[in-house]
């Protein structure tokens, strides 16, 4: 995990997009952010990107390809499985057989989407922070 790399974020609602990216310049993180609003897009750039990502944050009802069949594909894919980038689902939704398929599929984190404002940017400082904490074999490995 790259703790300096970007933060992709697969949303395809402009609304969450706009309050996720004025959430991230508040807070002042140095990783940029990289948007997409199609699933297939973001699965080709990650598989050719010479950029190895912070983390991945993505919603499950997307067009196309949903986020269980994103994670699946990516979980499915050596080289992106390497890389230990965190998959964690930011959504609407927690159905239970949602939360059960995401684990499933060795997803790093579920979480819901709330309509406070104060409420997401909390979630997200959590997020980025308990990651910013966490080692991962690939960075430990280089740092040797």
């Amino acid at each position: 995990m790259n703790k300096k790399g970007s933060i992709v974020i697969i949303e395809d609602d402009t609304g969450d997009q706009v309050i996720l990216s004025e959430i991230f310049e508040e807070l002042n993180y140095a990783n940029p952010l990289i948007f997409f609003e199609d699933s297939e897009e973001a699965l080709k750039y990650l598989e050719i990107t010479e950029d190895e990502p912070f983390l991945v944050l993505s919603d499950i009802n997307m067009p196309r390809l949903n986020g269980m069949e994103l994670r699946e594909k990516i979980h499915n894919n050596e080289d992106l499985r390497r890389k230990s980038i965190p998959y964690l689902f930011f959504t609407t939704s927690a159905e239970q057989q949602h939360v059960i398929d995401a684990y499933s599929r060795s997803i790093q984190g579920f979480f819901v989407k709330s309509n406070s404002y104060e409420k997401t940017k909390k979630i997200i400082v959590k997020i980025v922070e308990y990651w910013q904490e966490c080692e991962s074999p690939h960075y430990i490995k280089n740092a040797q």
